[in-house]
């Protein structure tokens, strides 16, 4: 690869996790007013959202046969944009709970397909760059993920409906594939061996441990922070809708240094005082549940989650046969983690209390802080 060709090919990935996470970011501003046409309960809703995970754990292991097929990753990321946006526009055609399963089953598996190439083919491009740029790639998605957002809540105010809306991320998902398209490169061409569905390989089982535990997390927040603003903390609604915008806003500042972290500190020593300083930052909030100190716990979660995830796909594309096997084995685990985390949470503040369940979180972090020793010193 050039210099011009390392360039264009990393402007382009780069763009096609800003395009993906700014579909979901749209996807989510669209979930209320779906539920609100289609008179969803909020157990029918949790259902529909079930699908979509179960559609990209199913679709995650197909993606290192679909790179190969199409003779690389690049061209199977170039594939998987084209795949996602018009499954954006699935949900807006349901008509009842179960066509919308079926639909957001469909959004997430070409999601997870794409998530798999696009990562897989971030890994190819850091190496030919010769330097860490995963953690930019997965800034560039959370840039997206706020801008989806912004645009969602923007559009809802004036009048846009849910179709309006995710027709608007596929149109965008469409043009920035058809411009990124050619500049992304073949990529890895390394055939597919091997079952689709297998377990990790053994090289891989303490970084999709990892993975697991580090999405568990994420997923956690995702559903229950401002929860337990309102719960626990007695913040207004209004207030405690902002606590996932701090966890996420942390998030994105601390990608946007990651890379020149892991360069200065190497690998394992950023994901174990990530996940260090994320620990600290669910103690404070389990501790001392005042509403100031709680969303300061939340931004220190913020900025140590923010790397594990990017370095755990970048080590396990290096460690196994191809980059699409080794992302796609650890974001599969990592997937059954984002949806096991709020699940468990949920049944430690059923049976205890929604403190005693937040501080499982920080038992998942310090896990993650003692995997990460364990593997520098064998």
């Amino acid at each position: 690869m050039s210099n011009a060709e390392r360039l264009f090919a990393r402007a382009a990935v780069s763009a096609l996790f800003l395009v993906n996470g700014f579909g979901m970011g749209v996807w989510a501003g669209a979930i209320a007013p779906l539920q609100t046409r289609l008179d969803l309960s909020p157990a029918s809703l949790s259902l529909a959202l079930l699908g979509m995970a179960a559609g990209a754990v199913v679709a995650m292991p197909l993606a290192p046969a679909l790179a190969a097929r199409l003779g690389g990753s690049g061209r199977a990321a170039a594939v998987g944009v084209f795949l996602y946006a018009p499954a954006l526009i699935a949900p807006t055609l349901a008509q009842n709970l179960p066509t919308l399963v079926i639909a957001t089953f469909v959004l997430g598996a070409f999601n997870g397909l794409m998530d798999v190439a696009m990562n897989a083919h971030g890994t190819v491009v850091e190496r030919a760059w010769g330097g860490a740029i995963m953690s930019s790639l997965h800034a560039a998605w959370s840039c997206g993920g706020i801008a989806g957002a912004v645009f969602s809540g923007a559009a809802l105010h004036a009048g846009m409906g849910a179709s309006g809306l995710l027709l608007s991320a596929a149109a965008a998902a469409l043009l920035v594939g058809a411009i990124a398209a050619g500049k992304l490169g073949a990529g890895d061409r390394t055939p597919s061996a091997g079952p689709v569905y297998r377990l990790p390989d053994l090289k891989l089982i303490g970084l999709s441990l990892v993975a697991l535990l580090g999405m568990l997390a994420e997923g956690a927040m995702i559903d229950w922070s401002a929860l337990y603003l309102t719960l626990v903390a007695r913040a207004p609604s209004d207030l405690a809708a902002g606590g996932y915008g701090v966890f996420a806003g942390a998030m994105f500042a601390g990608r946007l240094i990651g890379d020149a972290a892991v360069q200065a500190a190497g690998r394992a020593r950023v994901v174990a005082f990530g996940a260090g300083l994320a620990a600290v930052g669910v103690a404070l909030v389990v501790i001392w549940p005042a509403t100031a100190v709680v969303f300061a716990g939340y931004a220190l979660m913020g900025v140590g989650l923010a790397n594990v995830v990017p370095i755990v796909f970048s080590q396990s594309a290096a460690r196994a046969a191809s980059p699409a096997a080794g992302v796609a084995m650890a974001a599969t685990v990592g997937y059954a983690g984002l949806m096991l985390g709020p699940v468990l949470i949920g049944a430690a503040a059923g049976v205890f209390s929604l403190r005693v369940g937040f501080a499982l979180i920080a038992a998942a972090l310090a896990a993650i802080v003692a995997i990460e020793l364990r593997a520098r010193q064998t």
